[in-house]
């Protein structure tokens, strides 16, 4: 059984079967995660989800908001907010897609590329801040099996 310590006056918590799961300690470690990151992407304004979408962008010119959503498994109209909301910040812009002209190609502005590298370099030192517990084999091999889950096939 596992005890977690508390602050006095509060009742002692079992967690033990919970503990079990991945989904708890999945959950548990993205919480974590998520806060450190916000956290540190605060001065640039970003969401973690912004972030994806935008490194996303970075990495993959011209990409469609379809291609991004089922990616990152966001909703296509909650996506199309979000990108709104990154062009009117002056993050993004869009561009007749090269081989649909019907469809619109996403772009990092060019005014923010110096930006999304920070940004970037932000997101890689709060996570190797964050897994510094885990030696590099435990990050590889996390992020693998993480991957394994979520990955289809």
């Amino acid at each position: 059984m596992k005890i977690v310590p508390v602050t006095a006056g509060e009742q002692v918590v079992n967690t033990s079967f919970l503990e079990t799961l991945i989904g708890y300690n999945s959950r548990r470690s993205a919480l974590h995660l998520i806060a450190g990151f916000s956290d540190a992407m605060a001065d640039l304004g970003l969401s973690p989800v912004e972030f994806s979408v935008l490194s996303i962008v970075h990495h993959n010119p011209g990409i469609t908001s379809r291609s991004i959503a089922k990616t990152l498994a966001i909703q296509p109209p909650n996506l199309v907010v979000m990108i709104r909301g990154l062009e009117q910040r002056q993050w993004i812009k869009r561009k007749p897609y090269l081989e649909d002209k019907r469809a619109i190609g996403l772009h990092i502005a060019s005014s923010a590329v110096s930006q999304i590298k920070l940004a970037e370099s932000i997101a890689f030192k709060d996570d190797q801040a964050r897994s510094s517990r885990l030696t590099k084999t435990e990050k590889t091999t996390l992020n693998g099996l993480l991957k394994k889950l979520y990955s289809e096939g």
